[in-house]
């Protein structure tokens, strides 16, 4: 196992679920309900095992690729990410099931979430394969894969200041302490 390949599954059932929606007509408010539960929970539970085994170690160990110029830019700009995909989909919440207002609100989650996944692929990702030992990926997929499946049913999402969290797990993982010791429960 390995991090960056579960991260990558993730972003790819969230565009599979994404495109369900846009498949499914818009009578059939029951099942378009259940694919955004799924969906939202996945985001939500996404975001955060990413902002407790992924990120924190990105500090530590990245240096910037892509077309970013540092590990901190592409954390600040990954948790100023999350905070848009899960204010974009609390609008979602908001709507009634299958209306207009629904589906641009839902088109405004994926265009959020899809920016994201790309940037986050081709530096975050990118980086960490390039700096981060297989054996720590490993270990970090353990923690990540258990998390989520602890947390089928979503994770109450929180907005985090991008520069207090930089901050804060740069602290944290400083000192050449890599491995996230984040609670898997």
């Amino acid at each position: 196992m390995d991090i960056t390949r579960l991260i990558a599954d993730d972003h790819s059932e969230q565009r599979r679920l994404f495109a369900m929606l846009e498949d499914i007509p818009g009578p059939e408010t029951e099942a378009l309900q259940a694919v955004w539960r799924r969906l939202r929970a996945l985001l939500d539970s996404h975001a955060e095992a990413e902002e407790r085994f992924f990120y924190p170690n990105l500090l530590a160990l990245g240096t910037g690729a892509g077309d970013s110029p540092s590990a901190k830019a592409e954390t600040r700009d990954a948790i100023k990410d999350h905070n848009e995909i899960r204010d974009r989909a609390s609008a979602v919440d908001r709507s009634p099931v299958g209306t207009r207002e629904w589906r641009d609100a839902v088109a405004a989650a994926n265009k959020a979430n899809s920016d994201h996944m790309a940037e986050e692929e081709r530096q975050g990702l990118a980086d960490f394969r390039e700096h981060a030992a297989l054996q720590l990926r490993h270990e970090l997929a353990i923690r990540f894969a258990a998390f989520e499946a602890n947390h089928l049913q979503g994770v109450r999402p929180v907005d985090k200041d991008p520069d207090e969290y930089v901050r804060e797990m740069s602290d944290d993982v400083g000192g050449g302490a890599i491995l996230a010791e984040a609670e898997v429960h």
